[in-house]
């Protein structure tokens, strides 16, 4: 499981860093502390019904996050096998607070999930969205994601990054097919 953000304390809390916050929440849960591995990528080692469950935040920034995530693909042994990936990820298509899980499709324009279809040469991984919705007026979408969000839209993407991590576990213990039904569904 990937999750997309910048690293560095001036992009903390921004709407760009939910995938790595969703890292953070699960970490915390299943008591894997995050360490620097040689992925460029903070990693995590979990086990969840008896699979391990790797967890990982990249350490480039965002549009460069398939340099890490090759990385990390090699080193847990799924090339090829990209159902077994996870990407949790900001997502300006979908309503702020919105969790939805996708199935390999397009990047919508999403650098770091262009960065990863390169790298993999494939688009076939999980994403599970968290929805941030459109910036608003003419505020260009980039400005946007490298901003917090407003105190009442934090505190719904905060139960969001929560959602997100239940998700996440919920691929992992019940499979993609069920994940999707519920958490789409909600």
């Amino acid at each position: 499981m990937v999750g997309l953000g910048n690293p560095g304390d001036e992009y903390e809390g921004t709407r760009h860093n939910l995938g790595a916050d969703v890292v953070r929440v699960l970490a915390s849960r299943h008591h894997a502390p995050l360490r620097r591995g040689k992925e460029r990528a903070l990693v995590a080692e979990a086990r969840l019904d008896g699979k391990l469950m790797a967890l990982a935040f990249p350490q480039t920034f965002v549009n460069l996050s398939g340099e890490s995530v090759a990385r990390l693909v090699r080193r847990y042994g799924v090339e090829g096998d990209f159902n077994r990936v996870v990407v949790v990820h900001d997502e300006l298509d979908l309503p702020p607070g919105r969790v939805k899980i996708k199935e390999g499709g397009g990047t919508a324009g999403h650098n770091g999930l262009e960065s990863i279809r390169a790298h993999l040469r494939s688009g076939a991984f999980i994403r599970v969205r968290i929805g941030i919705g459109k910036p608003p007026g003419r505020q260009e979408g980039a400005d946007f994601v490298l901003k917090p969000a407003r105190k009442a839209e934090q505190m719904e993407l905060d139960v969001a990054v929560v959602e997100a991590a239940d998700a996440v576990e919920l691929i992992f213990t019940d499979g993609l097919a069920t994940a999707m039904n519920r958490v789409n569904s909600a």
